[in-house]
């Protein structure tokens, strides 16, 4: 047993070294006839690939986890938080802090205080990823009075660090600062140049964040050089796609770009896909300053198949609204919409509110580019309200121009005049602040060899304020001149409108039409995006009350189907249209996770024999499934023992028929269980608005009819859709 055992170690040992390709140059610990032995020195080298080449640190993770069944809790604990690791290296937080919070749960009985520092060090950091400052700060102050204790300046650095981080978000620059301050301090103690460059970092961060771009800038340089000395090429490239964004932000785009394929150089050599996509997607930015949209939209492209791949929602986020922007300065404002909308999907999903903002304020300027006026300030209106909130204020002033410039088009003197009033004085703010940041950057980079750059920015940066100050002022007093003429703009556009009312009222009620019809359908995109949470927490719920339970066929069966649900809705809910064949695919996956959440009570049938091309027919996305989900929730099927549930298509001429039956509690029971709470389907009224756009759209007659399955007892329900019978090949060449 014993030689078998020695004889698997040497295996896995001589595997370790066929994955590094290194065997010559690592050094052989003296007792490697223990898989703790192997799993160590497994684990540095992991360690190490994770600076030098991520595709080999990724690779490695599968052999410490396999290497790890064999031994302790503790040996195991770290070769899944090298795991967790390499998933947040690619960017792909949701399951990065999936896997924490599971350790943090199964190591509840490993009392080793670094194990524990490992752990709350991390679940500080997923309270501020969930926003939750408070326990993110009380976490942190705990761990702070224990460390100082053994004077571990690194780990002291990094609690300082994340209590500048969660200031910094909460807007509280003082504290920010301070704790920035301390994290430098300890970091010094440390006497580690990568510690070091982190708190630099850190610091830029936060000037940044507070609009203080020169300054960043500076701290960036030093941050970058540390880490440069370091060797550790991660944290370059992190580095200098900062100060690529920064150049980007001060219109300086030559140098920006070349700090952007100095990055992406650099990933590519250690193959690091993650940051190899950011820096695409900036030069991809690059291109669209440049107005070479094919090659912006190549950029983008690529970096979106690879932080797919990744799940990387933050990086996709800022992809799709680089997609937006390109095709928002093409002039092609239905994709630039749909793209926006992505992007806020996946903003969202993360709690990124300064990103959210900025994709509001895109979306704006695109209604304003399309002439709804009303729409342009509601969006650019939330834009304000988040900005005000989160992040430097002083971004704000772009929001309150483009609001001022909405209400002169629409003849709103006075609103436009108080908007342009805010801008000025909120550009006027950032600016002073500005100004003292360079003055104070001057000083420092006067000891440098970046001098005489940073000095041409700075001559740059003053001229173009001089300049939008002088704008400025020219539009105020076009605002008060247009103010005193205002009487007699009315007068002209009131004669002008009764002369040529007849003639254009034609053309104005189709394109209130088309309007009206492409609200709706980015209405619908977005009520697509959205499932019922409730359904999302029972499925879980149901799962875990099965691994419980031990019962691991279920378990299994169970999250198979619910993944598979989840990932159809995500690719196919954005859809104006998906083939019938995935729309049965999803009631499918609906209906057999709600049978086993219900203990198999219900019986269901999906009958489409009289549609002959379930590959080629097109349906409008998740048309079907609330009024299934209203048969199983409101209809009480889990509560009888031979209900079931039936949704038949077919078709006749020109339309498709959809008709869902149960036999459930019925309309007027569901009502009367539904007395005294607060409730409210939309199903209803939603479809009727999506049948209403199709038939307008088609210029069909389709309907919605809600009857009882018996009317006798006026129990089950009946619910009948007509919608226009379309192709694939239909919907393509239109």
């Amino acid at each position: 047993m014993r030689l078998r055992k020695y004889l698997l170690h040497t295996l896995i040992w001589i595997f370790v070294f066929a994955v590094t390709n290194t065997y010559s140059q690592v050094k052989i610990y003296p007792d490697i006839s223990t898989a703790s032995s192997v799993f160590w020195t497994s684990y540095k080298k992991g360690i190490e690939f994770q600076s030098t080449n991520i595709e080999k640190a990724d690779s490695m993770r599968y052999v410490l986890l396999k290497l790890a069944k064999q031994e302790n809790d503790s040996i195991q604990f770290f070769a899944n938080l090298f795991d967790a690791e390499i998933d947040k290296i690619h960017g792909a937080k949701d399951i990065y802090f999936g896997k924490i919070l599971a350790l943090s749960e199964n190591s509840k009985q490993l009392r080793f205080s670094k194990i524990q520092y490992e752990i709350d060090i991390r679940m500080a950091d997923y309270y501020q990823y969930k926003l939750d400052y408070q326990r993110s700060n009380e976490l942190l102050r705990t761990l702070l009075r224990e460390k100082r204790k053994t004077r571990e300046n690194k780990d002291i650095s990094k609690i300082y660090k994340l209590l500048a981080l969660s200031k910094m978000n909460e807007n509280d620059k003082d504290s920010a600062l301070y704790f920035v301050a301390e994290t430098i301090q300890f970091a010094r103690r440390s006497a580690q140049k990568t510690v070091m460059s982190s708190a630099f970092h850190l610091q830029a961060t936060v000037y940044k964040y507070f609009g203080q771009v020169e300054l960043s800038v500076s701290k960036n340089l030093i941050a970058l050089q540390l880490a440069t000395e370091a060797n550790y090429t991660p944290k370059v490239i992190q580095y200098t796609l900062t100060l690529g964004v920064s150049q980007m932000s001060i219109l300086n785009f030559n140098e920006a770009k070349l700090y952007f394929q100095q990055a992406l150089e650099n990933a590519n050599r250690i193959k690091d896909n993650r940051q190899k996509s950011i820096a695409q997607l900036n030069l991809g930015v690059i291109y669209l300053k440049e107005k070479n949209y094919k090659k912006a939209i190549s950029y983008q492209n690529s970096a979106l198949q690879t932080l797919t791949n990744l799940k990387d929602y933050d990086g996709l986020g800022m992809v799709y609204n680089n997609l937006g922007d390109i095709y928002r300065e093409t002039q092609d404002y239905p994709k630039a919409l749909s793209n926006y909308n992505k992007s806020l999907v996946y903003f969202e999903s993360i709690g990124n509110q300064a990103e959210i903002a900025a994709v509001y304020h895109s979306v704006g300027i695109v209604f304003y580019k399309q002439g709804k006026n009303q729409n342009a300030i509601n969006y650019l209106n939330r834009s304000a309200d988040i900005r005000s909130k989160f992040g430097f204020k002083g971004v704000i002033y772009e929001t309150y121009r483009a609001i001022s410039e909405v209400y002169e088009k629409t003849g709103s003197y006075k609103m436009a005049y108080d908007y342009l009033r805010k801008y000025a004085d909120y550009s006027d703010s950032a600016k002073i602040i500005e100004s003292s940041a360079k003055i104070a950057e001057l000083n420092e980079l006067y000891r440098t060899e970046q001098r005489e750059q940073f000095i041409s920015i700075q001559s740059d940066s003053i001229q173009r304020q001089k300049q939008e100050k002088q704008l400025t002022s020219i539009q105020l007093e076009n605002v008060e001149l247009k103010n005193s003429m205002q009487t007699y703009f009315i007068f002209g556009f009131i004669l002008v409108v009764f002369l040529g009312g007849i003639i254009l009222f034609y053309r104005w009620n189709q394109t209130n039409i088309r309007q009206q019809q492409q609200e709706s359908e980015m209405n619908q995109t977005l009520l697509r995006t959205q499932m019922n949470p409730h359904f999302v927490f029972n499925a879980m719920s149901v799962i875990q009350s099965y691994i419980y339970e031990n019962d691991t066929k279920n378990s299994s069966k169970f999250l198979v189907n619910f993944s598979k649900l989840m990932r159809l809705i995500l690719e196919n809910s954005s859809k104006e249209f998906i083939l019938l064949e995935t729309e049965i695919d999803i009631l499918d996956k609906y209906l057999s996770i709600q049978k086993l959440r219900f203990g198999e009570r219900f019986e269901y049938e999906i009958d489409t024999e009289s549609i002959f091309s379930l590959n080629d027919v097109v349906i409008p996305p998740m048309l079907t499934q609330p009024f299934v989900e209203n048969a199983i929730e409101h209809g009480r099927l889990h509560l009888r023992t031979d209900g079931f549930i039936k949704v038949r298509f077919y078709h006749e001429n020109t339309m498709l028929f959809i008709e869902v039956t149960d036999n459930g509690i019925g309309r007027k029971n569901a009502e009367e269980n539904n007395k005294g709470r607060e409730h409210k389907s939309l199903a209803m009224k939603i479809t009727k608005e999506r049948i209403d756009n199709l038939n307008k759209k088609y210029r069909a007659e389709g309907f919605l009819l809600v009857e009882d399955y018996n009317k006798v007892e006026q129990s089950g329900t009946k619910v009948l859709i007509s919608i226009p019978y379309r192709m694939n090949s239909q919907i393509t060449s239109a």
